[in-house]
């Protein structure tokens, strides 16, 4: 799919293809499959098709599969990823983004295998390399989990 731009600033959807370029993540790390909607500066809304494929489902817990809370809260942080290296015009430069701190993260309803986990991810803060954000995973429009989060941009490690 291309790009399409609106007046609100918006840019989207993202395919895979797109998503690879801005982050270094790949399988079974990469837990964003696509992005819907992009506001340069401001906001992402991203997916993560969760599928009884996942690898962690096998110990996650067998007999009632349940996404790990860490990675909900790690899915955020790869939408935030997206958003900050797309913000910056650093998709494909090869940088990462770390996190720094997590804080106030509430889990309000489990995720399972068989659902679209909807991703919303906003700056609330930005200075130089170093980006604060609040993040949503939601469940058709459910708050699933809820975080703030600091994340450095900066070079791999050489």
């Amino acid at each position: 799919m291309s790009d399409v731009q609106t007046d609100r600033g918006a840019i989207g959807p993202f395919d895979i293809k797109r998503v690879l370029a801005a982050l270094p993540h790949r399988y079974p790390m990469l837990l964003v499959d696509r992005v819907e909607e992009l506001v340069l500066d401001r906001s992402i809304r991203a997916i993560k098709a969760v599928t009884i494929n996942e690898p962690f489902f096998q110990g996650h817990f067998p007999g009632r599969p349940i996404m790990p809370g860490v990675l909900i809260v790690e899915a955020l942080a790869q939408a935030a990823g997206v958003l900050a290296v797309e913000s910056l015009g650093l998709a494909g430069s090869g940088k990462l983004v770390y996190f720094m701190a997590i804080d106030e993260v509430k889990f309000r309803v489990p995720v399972e295998p068989g659902v679209l986990l909807t991703l919303e991810v906003e700056f609330a803060q930005r200075r130089n390399t170093v980006c604060k954000f609040t993040g949503k995973a939601l469940l058709d429009g459910k708050v699933a989990a809820q975080a703030n989060f600091t994340a450095m941009i900066a070079d791999p490690p050489a």
